[in-house]
Parts: structure tokens; sequence; C-alpha cells
């Protein structure tokens, strides 16, 4: 590995509010706590990350979390890293990149793509981009689910906590004597929803019947810190996600889930989506991966929310079942920090 103190820049613009900055939060801790790096988080939208680590000042330009540092964003920026990280395809400021240029020992620069279960990510994952008109190559680097990609971000002891925590019911029950000052009924379903505005809740808690737990944070409940929204997706039987920090963070939960997607132009979004369904449904009989496909693409829509849940519930624990046996199967890959440290290693030699 190369030099632990190393100083890595990461770079995050907010497209997707809180996806965007929780992944890039997440991989800078990582960074920091587990491979023992400098990191420094640049963030166009501090106020964002302050909603998921409320100690934080969304109106200071540079102040320290974690062992990371949390800088506001600036343009005129030039104190260049040793790695640096674009996030999404964001482009570092420009003035940066030329800083970057202009340094004999130049840095290496990696695009940390968004994930994606096509096929082709594959075949492009850790793929070099030479800059056209400066002394610089960029790399690809993608997240994935398969051996052949970067894999998913994981802290080394996540699943131990997750598993303690479920086997627990003290536990599950201070966790919601703590959220909503009581605990669910016994048998009483629980369902969290995490969703883009304009969502069909109305139809999901109509379906649900009145009998269901459903938590909505911001809604019902307090929004919630990262920490404590994985405890939310562990003690939950079914969790509606969005967008991409908690979408993976639901596959580490081993629990049923349904992720809607962040709507791109021409409906590119719609292909994603049956990208991830293929591989995640692999080992589901026809049934069940059509009932979960048609509830995912109910959810999604917006429409025919009811009818699809009905197709669904009664296959709610085979599908239980596939998704901790998926959880695993991730869990066997390599994680998206270690690999990226270790690319990035390997960009010395």
């Amino acid at each position: 590995m190369a030099n632990a103190a190393e100083r890595w820049d990461v770079f995050c613009k907010v497209v997707d509010n809180y996806g965007d900055v929780a992944v890039s939060w997440r991989l800078a801790r990582l960074l920091a706590r587990e491979h023992g790096k400098r990191v420094r988080l640049w963030l166009d939208r501090v106020d964002v990350l302050a909603k998921l680590r409320p100690e934080l000042d969304a109106a200071s330009y540079l102040q320290v979390l974690e062992g990371v540092e949390i800088a506001r964003w600036r343009d005129d920026a030039t104190d260049i890293a040793e790695v640096v990280v674009e996030t999404f395809g964001c482009d570092p400021p420009e003035a940066y990149v030329l800083a970057m240029a202009a340094s004999e020992t130049k840095p290496r620069w990696i695009n940390l793509e968004y994930l994606s279960a096509e096929d082709w990510v594959e075949g492009s994952h850790r793929l070099p981009s030479p800059n056209p008109r400066l002394p610089l190559v960029k790399h690809y680097f993608f997240p994935g689910f398969t051996p052949r990609t970067g894999g998913l971000l994981r802290e080394h002891d996540l699943l131990t906590r997750r598993d303690a925590f479920q086997s627990s019911e003290d536990a599950q029950a201070q966790f919601w004597r703590d959220l909503r000052g009581e605990v669910p009924r016994p048998g009483a379903l629980k369902v969290s929803v995490f969703a883009y505005p304009g969502a069909a809740i109305e139809a999901l808690r109509a379906a649900l019947g009145p009998d269901a737990c459903l938590v909505v944070p911001g809604e019902n409940v307090p929004f919630l810190p990262q920490d404590r929204y994985d405890e939310l997706l562990w003690a939950c039987d079914l969790n509606f996600v969005r967008g991409e920090d908690s979408f993976v963070r639901a596959q580490w939960a081993g629990r049923p889930f349904v992720w809607q997607i962040y709507p791109q132009d021409e409906g590119a979004h719609w292909v994603k989506l049956s990208a991830f369904l293929a591989r995640f449904s692999a080992g589901l009989s026809r049934d069940d991966a059509a009932a979960l496909t048609a509830l995912w693409e109910a959810w999604n829509k917006g429409e025919g929310v009811g009818p699809a849940w009905a197709g669904f519930a009664g296959r709610r624990a085979t599908v239980r079942e596939a998704s901790q046996a998926w959880a695993q199967r991730l869990a066997g890959q390599g994680e998206l920090a270690f690999e990226l440290a270790k690319f990035t290693s390997k960009l010395l030699k």
C-alpha cells in the first residue's frame, strides 16, 4: 500500500441531495478511519452533510469530523493532494486542475462513478482517460456488484454490528422507544420509507393497512443521522429507499427493499433499475421475481402500488431469504474504499 499518511482530496457537488454527499462522506471517513489517509472532503453544500451529521456547523468553511477535514468548495483552491477523487464526474475547480498539471509529481486522479449493475461497467472499471489539453490522466473507478468492479462501501464491523442488533430484542425495543416513544405491537409489519418528493406514500399506507408500522423520516419521525438510519433499516421488515447511499445500506441490512431510482433523461434510469433487478432476482422463482419487479416498477412510476403490494405481500419471506443471501454474497467481494486505496497504490508503480 502507499504511504499511510498520504493526502487525499475528495470533491463532491450535490446533485441527488443526500445521496451524493452521503456516499462521499462514507468514503472519506473509511479512508481516514480504516486506511490512515489524510482526507479532505470538499463540498459545495456543507448544509446537506450537516443534516446527516448534526454536529457539523453548516456555515463553517473548514472543520474536522472523525479525522476528516470538511472544506467548503472554493474555485480558487490550489493546495493539491497526492490522490484526487472527484465523485460522480463533478470535476475539481479549474484552478485546482491547473495546479495538478503544473506539479512535478502528478496526483493520481480518480473519477468515482455512479453505481450501476449494467454489464458494461466491468469493462470500463479502472480505465485511464488522458486529459486532452493537460499532462494529466484520470482513471474511472466504478462501484458495483461483481468482483470485476470496485465493490460497495462497507465498514469493517458493519455486519457484526448489524447481526448483534438484529439478534437483540432489547436493542431493537430501545431503538423504537427512542424513535417513536413506543415499541411496535408484536407481529406488526415494520416498513421504512425514504423517497423522493411525490412518491406514492399515501397509496402505500393504504395498501399496508392500519396495523402496519410505517416510518417516514422527516415526516412522522425525525430525520435520522446516518448511523441511526442504519439501525432503522436493520429494525424494519421492509425498506423503501432512494438514490445510491440508502440503496446500498438497505442491501447490507439483509431485509427486503424497494429502490426508487433517481430519474434520468429519456428514461435511462429504467435500464439501470432492470439491470439490478436481473442480478438480484436471479435466485428467485419466476413468480417471486415477477412480484418483486411489479412492486419496484409501481413504486417508481407512482401508480399501481396497491395491486403490486397485494401480489408481493405473501412472498416477503422468500424475498427476505434472498436479501440475506445477497448481502452475504456482496460481503465476500472487495470493499470499495479498500479497492480504491489498493488501486491508487498500484498507480505509483
